[in-house]
């Protein structure tokens, strides 16, 4: 977790940083021991950059999605748990998993009655209709995980109408969806934070500097972008609703305090003095491993993802529109070097699919070889060597960026590093008006454990949008897109899996980025919050409502 998730270093939903803490862990489901810690005090956390957006339409990073997974649920969402087990889908605003048609393109849901957003309106099934329209008013980087819905693809062309294939009773909370097609992964989309409902006064605007009313058990008091935002409890999740979603766990604190902090060297010093409880984002790389030496165990802990790092290739301008150009700087980038980088925090890949991905097959088609890389410049011959390189400015990413601009000066070209603040990079890289977009860093971490979301999201045509793209090399290859479309109606069966396995090797043959590792996530806290009770989960990352005193 988007982001590009965008999950977590910061990824599109991509990944993309995500929070959190647990009491009785085996009694909501979220693995751990029963612990007698502190109800209640505030949590004070530290991110090194502000999300992507705190609206839930439109954030798709790995800080976003942390930051929203107990403030907005979906219909569906994620059981609260680390591991695989986090990868559960479970009944959220719903009471129960929807029943699906035998052809897969129906889905009958029925949400919980009397339930109430955090400001005491009541909430109703039409509600999602309107969200998922919303959606598509913002071009958010998620629609594409709806667009299969009846109607929906017109609905985003005439931007009017309605989306026919959602079907509300706000007297009965029934809910029926048509999908114009079986897809395999669509239980998983309905849990998203996309997905979630929304007030139907909410304006289709970005609300991340005031983030519109909740559903979970916290909700956002207070947003200050590029400088922190603050929590409180849901007052009608205290009342009632906690009651009617015991699936979905509380929390232990009163309120969070969420403080961005740029030096991360300085997040290690509070959170060591316990000026803050928990810093989101890692260790600096030249601090990383005495922090694990000192602490491992007792307040720091490796978690591990499925996640690819890489950099992307503009394939609609020149130079990167040459495909002997693309592969030249996937035999120059050498995942070695990045690993150094990283300092531990990364295995290196060429891979779109992570390890561990269903899907995934080991496999090396560009060997490092800078030599073969500029033989291969030399004979493309392109007559365009301004190269614009684009990166954040989070330590390890910036650095990431460095070598990549240095790799295309070594090959032959003439390169502008650009470093962008981290709280607006996917914004600014997800513009297509923004100029000279030609190549940049970016990371994926899975929004859930289907091969489809490293595929779908980020290298199909239909992901390609003038704003908040999550397709950032914009690639548009109509057989592959096909391909894509029609592996996402089927189980994962054998077969299918082996078929994801080739579509890497295909999309690879093409070269849109040069992927280089795999990361882990550590969870670093203070010496006053119960780590063993922290919940780490493969979407949301750290778990807000796991966060408990000793």
């Amino acid at each position: 977790m988007p982001p590009i998730r965008n999950k977590r270093a910061r990824s599109l939903k991509p990944a993309l940083g995500l929070l959190l803490l647990v009491v009785l862990a085996g009694a909501v489901g979220c693995g751990g021991s029963a612990s007698a810690g502190r109800e209640g005090g505030t949590l004070r956390a530290t991110f090194g950059s502000f999300p992507d957006y705190l609206d839930p339409a439109l954030s798709h990073s790995e800080e976003g999605w942390t930051a929203i997974y107990d403030t907005y649920i979906p219909l569906l969402t994620y059981k609260h748990a680390s591991g695989k087990e986090g990868s559960e889908v479970i009944p959220g605003l719903a009471r129960a998993l929807p029943q699906i048609s035998a052809d897969g393109k129906t889905y009958r849901l029925q949400l919980r009655s009397g339930l109430r957003y955090s400001d005491g309106s009541l909430v109703k099934a039409s509600d999602f209709a309107k969200a998922i329209e919303r959606v598509f008013l913002l071009n958010s980087s998620g629609s594409p995980f709806y667009t299969d819905i009846v109607g929906a693809e017109e609905f985003a062309k005439a931007r009017s109408g309605g989306i026919p294939g959602i079907v509300t009773d706000d007297k009965t909370g029934e809910i029926t969806i048509r999908l114009a097609r079986p897809r395999g992964t669509f239980l998983q989309e309905l849990a998203l934070p996309f997905a979630a409902p929304l007030p139907p006064s909410t304006p289709d605007e970005d609300l991340t500097a005031n983030p519109p009313p909740a559903t979970g058990p916290y909700e956002i008091v207070s947003s200050q972008p590029g400088k922190g935002w603050s929590y409180a409890r849901n007052p009608f999740w205290k009342k009632a609703d906690a009651k009617r979603m015991p699936e979905i766990p509380s929390g232990h604190v009163d309120k969070i305090e969420v403080t961005v902090l740029r030096n991360p060297s300085s997040q290690v010093a509070d959170v060591e003095s316990g000026r803050f409880d928990w810093m989101e984002n890692p260790p600096p790389p030249d601090q990383y491993a005495a922090v694990k030496e000192k602490y491992e165990g007792t307040q720091f802990r490796v978690e591990e993802t499925e996640s690819t790092y890489f950099f992307w290739m503009n394939v609609t301008e020149p130079p990167f529109d040459d495909v002997r150009v693309r592969r030249a700087v996937n035999y120059a980038v050498d995942p070695r070097a990045l690993e150094r980088i990283y300092a531990g925090q990364l295995v290196g890949s060429q891979q779109i699919l992570p390890p561990g991905m269903p899907g995934y097959e080991h496999y090396e088609l560009y060997p490092y070889g800078v030599e073969k890389a500029k033989a291969m410049i030399d004979e493309a011959d392109p007559a365009d060597r301004q190269i614009t390189v684009w990166t954040d400015n989070e330590r390890t990413q910036e650095e990431a960026g460095t070598y990549y601009a240095a790799v295309l000066e070594d090959i032959g070209f003439d390169v502008d590093l650009k470093v962008l603040n981290a709280d607006n990079y996917f914004t600014v890289i997800g513009n297509a008006s923004t100029p000279n977009l030609d190549t940049g860093w970016a990371s994926w971490f899975q929004d859930y454990p289907h091969p489809n979301d490293f595929f779908q999201p980020l290298l199909s045509e239909e992901s390609i949008f003038p704003t908040n793209t999550s397709n950032l090399s914009r690639i548009a290859d109509p057989k592959l897109s096909a391909k894509i479309a029609e592996l996402a109606e089927h189980p994962l069966t054998p077969d299918v899996k082996a078929e994801y396995a080739a579509l890497d090797t295909e999309f690879m043959q093409l070269a849109p980025w040069a992927p280089y590792g795999t990361g882990t996530v550590p969870t670093f806290v203070s010496s006053e919050i119960d780590l063993d009770q922290v919940v780490y989960n493969p979407t949301f990352n750290q778990d807000l409502t796991s966060f408990r005193f000793k």
